[in-house]
């Protein structure tokens, strides 16, 4: 074998060394010398071939470099780095070739922690943008702006951008102004919700900047402005000047126009006169709000202001009970706007120590309540209404400068005594902790467990004036204690006051 690879490799060089050895006898002497000459010279070519032949059939058999141990020539490939992983990843070439499976089975190979962090922080900015786009989406064709002309709803939206976004007192008043005087440019109806409700905005905007007086402002001219309307419709219903079913008059327009139907039939004047009644009803209630806030201090114009909503909204429920519902007047307040405004007055009442004229308004707002969270606060009013109510000579005579809406609640219930009074202000307290306590978990909101805190205060001052005074510290402790637990200062602090004026009672 070792012969007949060597015969091979030479054949392949194209050397006929095994023809040199049977020529030499047949050479005569003559030409000896010659052909050792030849030989000679032809030795080296000879080597030259073997060996360039040799290392040929090496490179062509093997892939191992001549003079080579016999190890593989391996191509070590380097790992990209993370930064370089992650810029491969976010470029678009990248994104596509990477969304393939082969692509991810790739990357995964290579980089498993870089590939689940970049698909990670992938997925978080296409979440993150979904929901700005939804945002955008919603605000700027949210109903609230496209309800309006392009041109109004464009110069609300800035507004409302330097309003919340961006607050700029000077652009926002810019393009409130703005928008106000598009309206009136573009004949927009100034009774309409949609100019109105301009107009409250402003109001509102005013209001949290801190100028309640120039809300105040505002709000006062809606209230004149809907109150001056409904006083007008009124007299023209009166005087047989408008009929009595409250339809205007349809104006024919051409053929042309027969597609705006909606737009050329006017508002039944009665139904116009209950939006614009609840307006003012609702809009008086926060002057009387604005009016008794700190700021203002204005405790005679709160009071009427908040007297005339809730005898408003009690006179319109008497006329349509005596009169009925006219055709198209649609419903009245809702129960929690009529609740609210009475709370509103009573809460008045309470701030001047009228506590006598703040238990009926209490207990209305109470029946009208919906709100199972919001129920047991009236409850810890009342409680508090009762523990400083005023003993009356006869619980059956009229109350003293009470709204109209005293006359409504039977007094004959009513307690006579001091420690009637006590009494029942510790009932109320007991019942606003309970109902708050059983509030189901669907339902329940951060007012509950206030209104428990809160509870409890009231039953440790309760008891404190009733002179236990060991059930008052117990309970004051339970206050801290809850009010620590749902973070709630103001219990903490009314606890701890109540506390110390047992400490000093008990040192007198």
């Amino acid at each position: 074998m070792t012969h007949l690879s060597s015969f091979r490799a030479l054949n392949r060089a194209r050397v006929s060394l095994h023809l040199l050895p049977a020529r030499t006898p047949y050479l005569n002497t003559s030409s000896s010398t010659s052909l050792s000459s030849s030989l000679r010279t032809a030795r080296p070519w000879i080597a030259t071939t073997i060996l360039d032949s040799h290392k040929a059939r090496q490179q062509s058999t093997s892939n191992k470099p001549s003079g080579s141990s016999g190890k593989p020539n391996i191509r070590h490939v380097v790992p990209p780095t993370p930064w370089q992983l992650l810029r491969r990843s976010f470029s678009l070439r990248g994104i596509l070739s990477s969304l393939t499976p082969s692509g991810i089975k790739k990357l995964y190979r290579e980089s498993p922690l870089e590939l689940v962090a970049a698909l990670a922080i992938l997925a978080g900015l296409m979440g993150i943008s979904a929901y700005i786009v939804n945002v955008c989406i919603n605000y700027f064709y949210a109903p609230q702006f496209t309800r309006y002309p392009p041109a109004i709803a464009k110069s609300l939206r800035r507004a409302l951008y330097y309003t919340n976004m961006q607050p700029d007192p000077q652009l926002a008043r810019k393009w409130y102004k703005k928008a106000l005087e598009q309206c009136d440019e573009l004949g927009l109806d100034p009774f309409s919700d949609e100019v109105l409700g301009i107009r409250i905005q402003t109001a509102a905007w005013l209001e949290k900047i801190g100028n309640y007086q120039g809300a105040i402002t505002i709000l006062e001219s809606v209230r004149k402005d809907c109150t001056k309307w409904v006083d007008a419709m009124e007299k023209a219903v009166a005087d047989g000047t408008v009929d009595k079913s409250g339809n205007v008059p349809v104006v024919k327009k051409g053929d042309d126009n027969d597609q705006d139907d909606d737009e050329s039939v006017p508002e039944n004047l009665w139904r116009k006169r209950n939006r614009l009644l609840a307006k003012a009803v609702g809009t008086s209630t926060k002057l009387g709000e604005l009016y008794a806030d700190d700021h203002v201090n204005d405790s005679e114009n709160a009071q009427t202001r908040l007297t005339w909503a809730v005898e408003t909204a009690l006179s319109e429920a008497r006329r349509r009970a005596t009169e009925g519902v006219k055709p198209e007047e649609g419903s009245w307040l809702s129960p929690e706007e009529f609740g609210g405004a009475m709370e509103s007055l009573a809460k008045h009442y309470e701030s001047k120590s009228q506590f006598h004229l703040a238990v009926p308004l209490l207990f209305q707002a109470l029946r009208l309540c919906q709100s199972p969270c919001h129920r047991p606060t009236i409850m810890n009013n009342l409680a508090v209404s009762f523990a400083q109510h005023p003993v009356l000579s006869s619980a059956s005579e009229p109350i003293p400068n009470a709204p109209a809406v005293s006359n409504a609640v039977d007094a004959s219930g009513m307690p006579t005594t001091r420690d009637g009074f006590l009494e029942a202000a510790w009932n109320w307290a007991r019942n606003a902790r309970r109902h708050a306590k059983d509030v189901e978990a669907s339902e329940r909101t951060p007012e509950c467990d206030e209104a428990c805190a809160v509870a409890l205060s009231n039953m440790g001052d309760i008891a404190a004036m009733q002179g236990k005074v060991a059930e008052a510290r117990r309970r004051f402790q339970q206050c801290i204690e809850l009010s620590r637990k749902i973070e709630f200062e103001q219990g903490v602090t009314q606890a701890e006051a109540g506390l110390r004026n047992l400490r000093t009672a008990g040192d007198v």
